[in-house]
């Protein structure tokens, strides 16, 4: 599978199979990850992310590909010593329904374990698919650093329709 990047145009060539590899992200992957986040960005999925900001945060983003290409990405964000929040998760259209943002979320969130974090968030409107892996639904109340460090910044501020979820790990 190929992905195209053309202007402000993501184009993707489907996939034949659906064997799906998570890995961290590496520097050669930040032009697929701005598209893809961009693409995102203007449906209203996500908000935006400069090259910058990725470039700089390259450590904590994942990558899942399908047939050795982009197929969809995500991230994680430390919000305090024990929280970190999932973030920018998208998967390009052509990949949706194979399972490719499941994989993602399932890697972000043994990831977060794996660091030692007590509890993993994400704000979402898919929340029968954060539920079915195990999030459940909490207050965005709950999140004062992301409200303070994000929130305040969205043009939906002031009519979010996110659901905070959360998962909070056994010690």
């Amino acid at each position: 599978m190929t992905v195209h990047v053309r202007e402000s145009q993501v184009f993707v060539v489907p996939p034949r199979a659906a064997e799906i590899i998570v890995r961290r992200a590496e520097e050669e992957d930040v032009e697929a990850i701005v598209a893809i986040v961009a693409e995102n960005a203007r449906q209203g999925h996500l908000l935006p992310r400069s090259a910058e900001n990725i470039r700089a945060t390259l450590p904590t983003w994942l990558v899942a590909e399908v047939d050795g290409a982009p197929a969809g990405i995500g991230s994680l964000v430390q919000m305090n010593p024990t929280l970190v929040e999932l973030r920018s998760l998208a998967v390009l259209p052509a990949y949706r329904g194979l399972r490719v943002g499941q994989a993602l979320v399932r890697s972000l969130v043994d990831e977060a374990h794996r660091q030692g974090f007590k509890k993993i968030f994400a704000l979402t409107r898919a929340v029968p698919f954060f539920v079915k892996l195990g999030f459940r639904i909490t207050s965005k109340d709950d999140f004062p650093d992301k409200v303070w460090r994000d929130c305040t910044i969205c043009p939906l501020q002031h009519a979010c329709d996110e659901t905070a979820v959360v998962i909070e790990f056994e010690r």
